[in-house]
């Protein structure tokens, strides 16, 4: 009786230890998985220079324009980082988040809303402009800030900062830095009478400009150079807004409407 409960002790001996080394081995795994250290408090994750690279990269993959894919997190970098969070609806911060990270490593390219031809679309709820292909792929992706709303008045005419939905041409370029009655103008691209898309030092995460549609400055000259005189630039809430009629745009014509957002 004495042998047989000894066996039964060393028995319940060796299952206690045993259990505690399988539960400090899964708290380990834990913890590479998640940053939570093992058998302490989580201190959350935190990002290294490597995901900095990915996430540049990642960026890069999805359209949105990160500058040269060098490594470095410049402001580049950041706009394009801009833009990415407006279209995934997170805080706009500019700043890289272990969240942010997480979801950019799944996130897919955004959708146009056309196809038929190539085009822009100016989200003016996302605030983003799409560089779009004939096929309806988005190609390039750039953070904008449009029309803040507020009134203002310019020349003596009192009147409000906005940028109106609809569907324009590229009736206008100018090189270089151009003054406006407004302020001073880089490479602007006009699509209805003195709205342009056109670079400017600060583009704000939300709606701040008198009407145009302001982009990176490092931008401006390639979207200069790639748009050609008469290229659609479609102005809109996350829906197509009304087609006019093909006699005052022919361009409809061709526009397929894709019914997403």
């Amino acid at each position: 009786m004495a042998v047989s409960a000894s066996l039964r002790r060393w028995r319940w001996l060796g299952l206690t230890i045993v259990t505690g080394l399988m539960m400090v081995q899964a708290e380990a795994v834990m913890a590479r998985s998640t940053g939570r250290p093992a058998g302490g408090k989580s201190v959350g994750r935190r990002l290294t220079a490597e995901d900095y690279r990915v996430a540049e990269r990642r960026l890069a993959e999805l359209g949105y324009w990160p500058g040269r894919v060098d490594g470095r997190w410049d402001e580049a970098t950041r706009h394009a980082l801009m833009a990415f969070q407006k279209v995934e609806e997170r805080p706009r911060t500019g700043r890289l988040s272990v969240a942010d990270f997480d979801r950019l490593m799944v996130a897919g390219r955004p959708r146009a809303l056309a196809a038929g031809l190539p085009h822009l679309e100016v989200d003016l709820v996302r605030q983003v402009l799409f560089i779009v292909d004939a096929g309806g792929e988005v190609r390039t992706i750039l953070p904008v800030s449009t029309g803040s709303g507020r009134q203002f008045v310019s020349q003596g005419w009192a009147r409000n900062a906005v940028t109106h939905p609809g569907w324009y041409t590229v009736e206008k370029k100018a090189p270089g830095w151009n003054r406006s009655p407004l302020g001073l103008l880089y490479y602007p691209v006009y699509f209805m009478w003195g709205t342009a898309i056109h670079g400017a030092p600060a583009v704000p995460a939300r709606p701040d400009s008198h009407g145009c549609v302001r982009i990176p400055i490092f931008a401006a000259r390639r979207i200069y150079d790639e748009t050609a005189l008469g290229t659609l630039v479609i102005v809109h809430r996350g829906a197509l807004p009304p087609r006019p009629p093909a006699i005052m745009l022919p361009l409809v014509e061709s526009v397929v409407d894709l019914g997403v957002r």
